[in-house]
């Protein structure tokens, strides 16, 4: 039988079956899907491939999902540091997004980070940032796979001018991008201290119209809790509980603050859980409770935030940031075992964006969106275990190939799709602007 391709590989970590390596193990590709999964030996005798590739000293696995960035954000990395979140956003980041943020800057940082991602392996992000459909033609350009969101926010800025607005706006996007195979949409209220009510109760109504998750910081910092308390008598969660947004659509992004009484609450009604590790810490906004929140049955999916707070998107880091922390946090080395934390950054991010049917396994019909790690360098030699070694050892700049629905992305560390040298001038061209 003819097929597309064949990946033969020396490790494969499918992720589910759960806790599983395979050995010499051939992955078969047609039409961007996956069409088989057997014994190198088997799959040559049974398919003859137009294209094969032969990874011999790799980890294959399914790419990362970043499950929160603020893409376009690539282009204010390292513009505001070592200062705390409140701080850090109406001092710096507002006023520096009230001046520079234009559909041109969304594009041109989504670029940016796009690329970033797929070096490392990244292979699905989800996006909350002003001018969506910018970053969705970003994303388009690169072949990288997204969930676009579709941002509501009270205060006008360049994009829009109030909530209706943004809504409108926001809606006209997820039209444009209706069947784009790739490109997904959710609705993406900022925070509960930047959306009030009415806001927050349409996007509760459409989203399950149209069947959209939704996206929203919550429970970040101390203040936004004593800010809701003074403003509406209510914790966020018991205010988003009663506008009816706690529901399995919900992705509650940090939950760095939370009560004993309130993970029970999360579990019983769905919510999942964006763990972003390394920005919490730099900002010092606190730490999730995810060895509680995984006790609890929450489905816990991680994400880098944007490179202005983290100051990069390498979720390799995230994984092991991830694991530590756990242990760290619980006072036990056995939580946040290689193989949970694996799942946080593949199948479990999947499941909060509604893909979990196409995409953050290798599983037979899923969709072919995979990378390969190298192995064979002095800084990852001895190999016992491969699902240990992706979480605690890999880095980004091992990442060799990556494949979004079956079509090679990353070719021997070499991006396909866009041109480096471009992507370093337009960085230091908004480095020029942005610092003059």
């Amino acid at each position: 039988m003819e097929i597309d391709l064949q990946l033969n590989a020396a490790h494969v970590i499918p992720v589910i079956p759960e806790n599983q390596v395979l050995s010499n193990t051939s992955i078969i590709i047609k039409a961007g899907r996956i069409l088989d999964i057997l014994p190198v030996n088997e799959a040559n005798a049974k398919y003859t491939a137009r294209k094969t590739h032969e990874l011999d000293h790799h980890i294959l696995m399914p790419g990362l999902v970043n499950a929160h960035t603020h893409a376009a954000m690539n282009l204010f990395r390292g513009y505001a540091d070592d200062m705390p979140l409140m701080n850090w956003l109406q001092d710096h980041i507002w006023p520096a997004e009230q001046k520079w943020v234009t559909s041109d800057f969304v594009h041109d940082g989504a670029l940016l980070a796009c690329a970033e991602m797929l070096r490392g392996g990244t292979t699905c992000f989800a996006d909350m940032y002003f001018f969506p459909e910018s970053t969705a033609r970003a994303a388009e350009q690169s072949g990288i796979r997204a969930t676009i969101g579709l941002i509501s926010i009270d205060f006008p800025s360049a994009y829009a001018q109030n909530a209706q607005d943004y809504l409108q706006k926001g809606l006209q996007v997820h039209d444009q991008l209706r069947g784009n195979p790739l490109i997904k949409t959710m609705f993406a209220p900022h925070g509960p201290y930047t959306v009030s009510d009415e806001p927050l109760q349409q996007i509760a109504t459409l989203a399950e119209e149209l069947d959209l998750p939704i996206h929203i910081h919550l429970h970040e910092t101390n203040d936004e809790i004593e800010q809701s308390l003074k403003q509406y008598k209510l914790r966020p969660l018991e205010r988003l509980q009663k506008l009816g947004l706690l529901t399995p659509r919900l992705m509650a992004v940090h939950m760095t603050h939370l009560e004993p009484d309130e993970i029970p609450l999360c579990a019983e009604a769905g919510v999942n859980i964006i763990h972003c590790p390394e920005s919490n810490l730099k900002l010092a906004s606190g730490f999730c409770p995810t060895s509680s929140l995984a006790e609890a049955g929450l489905n816990i999916a991680i994400g880098t935030d944007s490179a202005a707070s983290n100051n990069d998107l390498d979720m390799f880091g995230e994984l092991r940031t991830a694991a530590l922390l756990t242990k760290g946090s619980a006072q036990n080395a056995s939580s946040g075992q290689a193989a949970e934390i694996l799942k946080m950054a593949t199948i479990n991010g999947a499941k909060a964006l509604g893909l979990d049917d196409h995409i953050g396994s290798i599983e037979v019909d899923k969709s072919a969106d995979l990378i390969a790690i190298e192995i064979d360098n002095i800084e990852s030699l001895p190999l016992y275990n491969p699902i240990s070694h992706a979480v605690y050892s890999a880095n980004r700049q091992q990442v060799s190939d990556v494949w979004v629905a079956g079509k090679q992305i990353i070719n021997e560390h070499s991006l396909l799709t866009l041109d480096i040298n471009e992507l370093s001038q337009t960085a230091r061209h908004w480095q020029k602007k942005i610092s003059s």
